[in-house]
C-alpha cells in the first residue's frame, strides 16, 4: 500500500465492493487450495462516482466486468440501505471484498489511539452487515507518519499492542460474518508470510484471517528477483486464512541503494501468470486492483490482467 490517498478518494466517490452470501461465514464458501487453477478469478477495483441507488451501483461494477468491488457504503450508513447494498450484490453476483479503515492503531496519543479503534469496530461493524469478505487496516506505525518507518514498529511491545488492540476489535464486534484482516507493509508488522502466522497465532481469534499484498511485501532485490517462489510461498502458508488480495505491480531501479516502486499491473516484474494460478485455486477470493489514479489506467490494468490470465488459461468471473 503506498498511500491511502487515492484509495479513500475513490471510496468516498462510490468505489464498490459486492456482497458475498448473506447468511453464510465466508469459510464456508472458500475451497480448500486445488493442485492447478480450478476456479474462476473474481476481479475488482474502485468505480467511481456518487451512487444512491444499489442497482445503478451494481450496474456499474459489471459495465467493468468486474464481480468483486470495494464497499460502496461509510460506516453510519442507514441499515435500510446496507440491506439494499447488500441484496443487490447477491443477486448481481458481486462479492464485496472489503471494508478499509487506513488510520494508525498504534497512535503515541492514547486518545486518538482509542479513537481510530473504534472506527476499526464501526468499519468491522459494516463488514459484518454489509457482507464483505473482510475489514482491513495496516497494523500501524510508531511515530508522526500514520504508513511510516520507523524502528519501534518491530518492538516486542509493538507486536504485544497490535495482538491487544486485534482481539480488543474482534471482541467487542463479534462479527460472524466477516473477518478482520491487515494489509502486510515492508516495514511494518506483518511483512512476510512468516510473520503473519506468528501474529494469526498470537491473535487467536477465528475471525482474524489474512489480507494478501505481495507487492507490500517485496522489499529486497532477493524477493524481487524470485517474485513467483515467493508468491508461491506467499499462498502456500497463508491460503487457509487468506480473504482478499490486492493486485499490483512493482519494479526495480538503478539507484545506489536498493529502489523499489510500485506500478499499474503490468509494468513492472511480478509474475502474474503465477500470481493468478495462485489466486485460481481458491473459490471467490477477491482480486482488487488499487492505487491507480485514473480509470483509464484501471481499465489498462484489467485488461493486462486477462490478457495474461487467457493465456494461462485462467477464467474469470463475469
Amino acid at each position: 500500500m503506498k498511500s491511502n490517498t487515492n484509495r479513500r478518494k475513490f471510496i468516498k466517490k462510490g468505489a464498490i465492493m459486492a456482497a458475498g452470501m448473506a447468511a453464510m461465514s465466508f469459510r464456508s464458501i472458500k475451497a480448500l487450495p486445488g493442485s492447478q487453477a480450478d476456479f474462476p478469478v473474481r476481479l475488482g477495483g474502485p468505480v467511481p462516482g456518487e451512487f444512491s441507488d444499489p442497482a445503478d451501483w451494481a450496474a456499474a461494477v459489471k459495465k467493468l466486468g468486474y464481480s468483486a468491488a470495494y464497499c460502496p457504503l461509510q460506516p453510519g450508513a442507514p441499515e435500510d440501505l446496507i440491506r439494499a447494498y447488500r441484496a443487490e450484490a447477491r443477486r448481481k453476483n458481486i462479492i464485496i471484498a472489503e471494508v478499509g479503515v487506513w488510520n494508525n492503531m498504534l497512535h503515541d496519543d492514547e486518545k486518538t489511539r482509542k479513537e481510530n479503534l473504534e472506527k476499526n469496530m464501526e468499519a468491522l461493524h459494516l463488514a459484518d452487515r454489509i457482507g464483505a469478505v473482510c475489514c482491513v487496516n495496516i497494523s500501524g506505525a510508531r511515530g508522526e507518519i500514520w504508513d511510516g518507518p520507523y524502528p519501534g514498529n518491530y518492538a516486542k511491545d509493538t507486536f504485544d499492542l497490535i495482538v491487544e488492540n486485534i482481539r480488543s476489535i474482534i471482541d467487542q464486534v463479534k462479527p460472524v460474518n466477516t473477518f478482520y484482516t491487515l494489509e502486510p507493509m515492508p516495514y511494518m508488522l506483518p511483512d512476510s508470510p512468516d510473520s503473519y502466522l506468528d501474529l494469526i497465532k498470537a491473535i487467536d481469534r477465528k475471525q482474524f484471517a489474512a489480507h494478501l499484498d505481495p507487492v507490500n511485501m517485496i522489499s529486497s532485490p532477493q524477493r524481487y528477483f524470485n517474485n513467483a517462489a515467493f508468491l508461491k510461498e506467499c499462498f502456500r502458508k497463508l491460503g487457509p486464512y487468506l480473504k482478499s488480495i490486492h493486485a499490483k505491480d512493482i519494479i526495480i531501479l538503478p539507484r545506489l541503494t536498493v529502489h523499489l516502486e510500485e506500478r499499474r499491473p503490468g509494468l513492472g516484474a511480478l509474475d502474474y501468470s503465477v500470481f493468478l494460478g495462485e489466486a485460481a485455486k481458491f473459490r471467490d477470493l477477491p482480486f482488487m486492483m488499487e492505487h491507480l489514479e485514473t480509470q483509464d489506467e484501471y481499465l489498462l490494468a484489467a485488461g493486462y490482467i486477462r490478457n495474461i490470465g487467457e493465456k494461462n488459461g485462467i477464467r474469470f468471473v463475469e
